[in-house]
């Protein structure tokens, strides 16, 4: 069953008198627990693909349907709820909150989301998160006190925290050394395997495309080729 589909999907971006066609009638359907790739050139529109599903942003043409749901046809707070409750993000550029501690950071989504924990319950869950980061030593620094891999791992750390539905992560072994890469996607496979979530990467990492079930090649805002494992 699919969790996200995309049909005939167009994006185009004004630049001065000209028009940037970033994404071309892009048909495409994602099931429910897929694992998911998306590999190609830069300006193969990956990143426009990725926002649009992360309702980030919005089409100029075109359909997008999360959980059966046309985000076209929803109103600014049911989309920004379904957002909310649905999807988990992995930035590069991390957003994490500069005063608050990592185990804040990590724990601010159970905090706020519709998952509800007792508090030992979601203290507990979101120290297995860090030391599966390996960042059990560190829960009360600030993202300030730490090197950009370590403030990429809280913010993974923080995307499986309320065990959103949908995962979207923009190159997230970018900052990462091959080791702690391997140790991230093992986690965030065993996520996938556990929890039925869904994962959607950009990336460039081979190692992704390998233990990916379903991988996408884009090229010049089309689909270029599609497999399935």
């Amino acid at each position: 069953m699919s969790i996200i589909k995309l049909s005939k999907l167009e994006k185009i971006y004004p630049l001065g008198k000209l028009e940037v066609a970033a994404l071309k009638g892009v048909d495409l359907e994602i099931n429910k627990g897929d694992f998911v790739s998306v590999a190609g050139p830069s300006g193969s529109g990956k990143t426009t693909m990725m926002n649009i599903i992360g309702l980030i942003d919005t089409p100029t043409r075109g359909e997008i349907c999360i959980e059966g749901k046309n985000a076209g046809t929803l109103r600014r707070a049911e989309l920004t709820r379904l957002r909310h409750e649905t999807i988990g993000f992995i930035f590069q550029s991390f957003n994490l909150l500069p005063v608050l501690s990592v185990i804040e950071n990590v724990e601010l989504p159970l905090v706020l989301g519709r998952l509800k924990m007792k508090k030992n319950e979601r203290r507990e869950w979101v120290e297995h998160l860090l030391q599966e980061v390996g960042l059990e030593d560190r829960i009360n620094h600030k993202p300030s006190e730490l090197s950009g891999g370590q403030q990429q791992r809280v913010a993974i750390a923080r995307a499986l925290a309320a065990k959103p539905q949908i995962v979207i992560a923009d190159e997230p072994t970018a900052n990462l050394d091959s080791v702690t890469g391997e140790r991230i996607l093992n986690l965030m496979k065993q996520v996938n395997k556990d929890e039925g979530t869904t994962f959607i990467f950009s990336s460039h990492d081979p190692s992704i495309w390998k233990i990916a079930d379903h991988t996408i090649f884009l090229r010049d805002g089309i689909i270029e080729s599609e497999t399935r494992q």
